[in-house]
């Protein structure tokens, strides 16, 4: 998680660097003067789009300088060469090949199919239940409402 004293503090080295306020560079990156304003007070926590649009515009900042102070700023070249490769050493890992019959458990294939279906009329069954106890002869009714799955919905008043 994000220290967000130390995450200020390495934001305000940034602003010193380039030489702005948090004004211009709130203008700078896209983003709006108060959130930078409540950023830099410790009221709102950094989103990813605010620190993605840093990277974005100030090639010089390290993503894990940024976050967790790791590394250095201004990044060198060297440094985003070699932490590109230990990201994409990381990611690409190569999968084990898994057999055909691993993860084949015997009997009917199409067992869990018709354990749906008979599963599909128990609860049809128990809806048509519920329902006929819904239907009652002891007064008369008021309304009915149909709603929508487009979120629209239609009264009937008989």
């Amino acid at each position: 998680m994000v220290n967000i004293d130390d995450f200020v503090k390495r934001l305000e080295i940034i602003l010193d660097y380039y030489n702005l306020n948090a004004s211009s560079f709130a203008d700078k990156i896209g983003v709006q003067r108060s959130s930078m304003s409540h950023l830099l007070s410790g009221r709102n926590k950094p989103s990813l789009d605010f620190v993605m649009k840093i990277l974005e515009v100030f090639p010089d900042v390290d993503l894990y300088w940024i976050l967790n102070g790791k590394g250095n700023f201004p990044k060198t070249e060297d440094e985003s060469l070699n932490s590109k490769q230990d990201i994409a050493s990381e990611i690409v890992k190569p999968l084990a090949p898994i057999s055909s019959n691993e993860n084949f458990i015997g009997g009917n294939l199409f067992s869990e199919i018709n354990y749906k279906e008979d599963e599909k009329s128990e609860t049809r069954n128990s809806v048509e239940a519920k329902n006929s106890n819904l239907i009652s002869t002891e007064g008369e009714i008021e309304k009915i409402v149909f709603f929508y799955k487009n979120g629209t919905f239609k009264v009937y008043i008989p």
